[in-house]
């Protein structure tokens, strides 16, 4: 079981940068691939970045590619996505989730925080 915490959405510039962090409880979130997703009012559920559990592996959505960066700290039990040059487009809740292996597939990770708004002005 893991229980996941997002934190540092906002409302940000266009052009300009946000963190956001995803801390997990358990002992065992060095066994789970982390995910970030997105959902806008009115659209699906978008996939964005996923990082191993060793943090060696990533893969982004194309909408992303380039201007975000998903890491992890294993001894801190957080994820983080660094969105650099941000766009209105990018303006959504995002939702960090945890999978037991490596995919872009909302339906392949069982476990998912409460999400957190990143509000991008233009």
């Amino acid at each position: 079981q893991v229980q996941l915490v997002e934190s540092g959405g906002g409302l940000v510039q266009a052009g300009g940068s946000l963190r956001l962090s995803c801390s997990a409880s358990g002992r065992t979130f060095s066994k789970y691939c982390m995910g970030w997703f997105r959902q806008a009012p009115g659209k699906e559920r978008e996939f964005v970045a996923v990082v191993s559990w060793s943090g060696g592996d990533t893969d982004y959505g194309d909408s992303v590619k380039g201007r975000f960066t998903i890491t992890r700290d294993n001894a801190k039990n957080t994820v983080y996505l660094l969105m650099d040059s941000l766009k209105p487009e990018d303006t959504a809740v995002y939702y960090c989730a945890a999978a037991t292996y490596m995919s872009v597939r909302g339906a392949d990770f069982g476990f998912w925080g409460q999400g957190t708004q990143v509000t991008v002005s233009s």
